[in-house]
């Protein structure tokens, strides 16, 4: 049986891996669930782990995999993580999926994306990878891009790994999007409005937060998943 802050704590990251593809980081666990120190949140991790409800992956920052959840959650028997997650809930077996759901579809990959440093702006398919339906959000076009560099291992986005994006020219404050930088630079980040001015913030302590006017920022699309290769 999980306590209460450790239901709360598989809840939160549940419902943001489906909705950013990724977990949260420790930072947003800990405002999420009011704690004082990050402490808190480790002990609530492990005691997740040992419960057998997450999986975490080694030598990966803030890589989380969950692996059940109670009934408490909407879990059911058989529950099955998988490694991308759009916007559709992960409580559905895979045997009641319609057979739509399963089928792949080939997405572009618009060549390489900016996780640290912004670089040129994106300007061609390089290939195509196949990415299941079920982990598409359903609405508007998607594409991939390739991660260059770490400003967002916190986020759990590594160098090497390909994000998937849905086309979108809007984006809530919190939100990782691809923005363009005075329509020459592509990068990602999260994405926060600050009166007259957008804010793009890293999740690597290392990167400074990028503040700039909003006429010079376009949103390009917004996380919806992510496919890592071992």
């Amino acid at each position: 049986m999980l306590t209460k802050k450790q239901l709360d704590l598989l809840d939160f990251i549940h419902k943001r891996v489906q909705r950013d593809g990724v977990p949260p980081s420790f930072d947003e666990m800990k405002e999420a669930l009011d704690l004082r120190s990050k402490s808190g949140i480790h002990r609530l991790i492990t005691a997740l782990e040992e419960r057998g409800f997450i999986r975490r992956l080694a030598h990966r920052a803030r890589a989380i995999e969950i692996v059940k959840l109670p009934e408490t959650l909407g879990g059911e028997p058989g529950f099955t993580p998988r490694v991308i997650n759009g916007d559709r809930p992960d409580s559905t077996p895979a045997s009641a999926m319609p057979v739509e759901a399963v089928q792949a579809v080939e997405l572009p990959v618009m060549g390489r994306i900016a996780a640290g440093v912004p670089i040129e702006a994106i300007a061609h398919v390089s290939h195509n990878v196949a990415v299941p339906n079920a982990m598409l959000s359903g609405k508007g076009e998607h594409y991939a891009l390739e991660v260059k560099g770490d400003s967002m291992i916190e986020a759990g986005i590594n160098n090497g790994d390909v994000v998937i994006i849905r086309e979108t020219s809007v984006a809530d404050n919190g939100d990782i999007v691809v923005a363009l930088v005075e329509d020459q630079e592509a990068t990602l980040k999260r994405f926060y409005r600050r009166g007259n001015a957008i804010a793009l913030e890293a999740a690597n302590p290392a990167y400074e937060t990028r503040v700039l006017p909003e006429d010079k920022v376009k949103v390009q699309g917004r996380l919806v998943g992510l496919i890592r290769t071992y």
